[in-house]
């Protein structure tokens, strides 16, 4: 009982809270339906102890099953590392280069970036997963990445089973026309086995195979998005920020190079930082080794740069025009707005006629922006931003966004 209870602490009870979120729900239905469905039709084709590679073919499957859960469970219990609330760098004159939090108090860490959903400063955030309903950052992303690695090899693995099961069991019953077509499978089934492949049984097994390569083709495509930005020792908010580098470099011609300052010029070096055999990513989270003409506020005072010309160039000012509740779908807004609703899961700000928001981006039928605050808001750290139907506002035909924005400090 003593064990138990220094083992199930507050802290911990808390991160299990993770598992009650959609994401890791789906994520994990999947995992199950595949693997237990994958493990009975190996028993029906393949028996295990009939033959030596119906025995490694059991061991096989077992063993994705437990690298995929070990790998998907570390990444969203280990956690990405966060920021200390109301960290400062150890020389002050160097908080001239970093933004400021509010929200968490201090500043932001080279590399870090504030999550919404986590409300903490995370280290290297790559972005916020809703399948582990967690972030991806500094101490979690080669658990992560092995997970999307593994999952779709487990998955090809299951969907060859699935497969060749049906193919004997059809073949035992139905005739195709197909007298010069033969898989000889007799070596493979020696043994009977007990279970019946019935029809839900046939149905299971067509469902887990849609499962199954749906999975191999969605979380494959992940894992080379996310090996080509480790390669490079990027993240994918990095690989924006380096875009909107170029973008900006190139619209004011201003002559300068950019050069990103994490990239060791070594495929191998970049792997290292991420990859480690004890399992622990390489750095504390704040300070990061960096190309010889960098320094390690290079990445952070682009940033600032480019906070300062989204200010001038993106922030366009609206007035709400109609009452808009904050609904994901909203059904009195057209169908449109209806089934054009973002896929994300950044916030929906409701609204008021007579708000004031400034958009930053949009779609056709959806904008994104904050709503313009009062002081009294504004010095008590709130910030209401997120999308809103476009149809509920109409661009002001004055701006005074530059003006309401000389206010505005450096936060997340």
């Amino acid at each position: 009982m003593n064990f138990l209870s220094s083992f199930v602490t507050f802290e911990n009870l808390h991160e299990v809270r993770r598992l009650c979120h959609w994401g890791p729900v789906i994520a994990l239905s999947v995992i199950a339906i595949c693997s237990t469905m994958a493990i009975l039709d190996s028993i029906i084709w393949y028996w295990p102890l009939d033959t030596t590679g119906g025995s490694i073919n059991f061991i096989m499957l077992i063993n994705w099953t437990v690298l995929i859960l070990y790998n998907y469970f570390n990444a969203m219990f280990v956690g990405p590392g966060y920021i200390p609330l109301g960290w400062k760098p150890e020389n002050l004159q160097d908080t001239h280069y970093l933004q400021y939090c509010r929200v968490c108090q201090g500043y932001k860490a080279p590399r870090s970036h504030h999550c919404r959903k986590c409300n903490r400063c995370v280290m290297k955030m790559d972005h916020h997963c809703p399948w582990i309903n967690n972030c991806c950052g500094h101490l979690n992303h080669a658990y992560f990445t092995s997970f999307l690695l593994l999952a779709p090899l487990g998955c090809s693995h299951a969907a060859i089973i699935f497969i060749m099961t049906m193919y004997t069991q059809l073949y035992e019953r139905i005739s195709f026309g197909w007298s010069t077509v033969k898989i000889d499978m007799s070596a493979l089934r020696q043994f009977q086995p007990l279970m019946p492949f019935s029809i839900p049984a046939f149905a299971a097994t067509l469902f887990a195979l849609g499962l199954a390569l749906g999975t191999t083709i969605a979380v494959g495509m992940l894992f080379f998005i996310q090996m080509k930005v480790i390669l490079r020792n990027k993240t994918s908010i990095e690989s924006w920020i380096e875009e909107k580098a170029k973008d900006r470099i190139q619209h004011y011609q201003t002559g300068e190079e950019f050069i990103f300052p994490y990239d060791l010029g070594s495929r191998w070096l970049n792997l290292k930082q991420v990859f480690t055999w004890s399992g622990t990513p390489k750095g504390d989270g704040i300070e990061w080794p960096v190309h010889p003409k960098c320094h390690q506020h290079t990445l952070t005072i682009e940033q600032l740069k480019q906070k300062a010309d989204k200010r001038v160039r993106s922030q366009v000012q609206y007035r709400a025009v109609e009452d808009y509740n904050g609904a994901c779908c909203p059904l009195n807004k057209g169908l449109q707005t209806f089934f054009r609703t973002p896929c994300t899961e950044e916030p929906r700000i409701p609204l008021s006629k007579g708000d004031t928001i400034l958009a930053t981006r949009g779609t056709k039928w959806w904008m994104y922006g904050d709503k313009v605050l009062s002081e009294e808001e504004m010095a008590g750290g709130d910030r209401i931003r997120g999308w809103f139907p476009r149809r509920c506002v109409e661009k002001c035909h004055y701006d005074t966004a530059a003006s309401d924005n000389t206010s505005d400090k450096k936060v997340n």
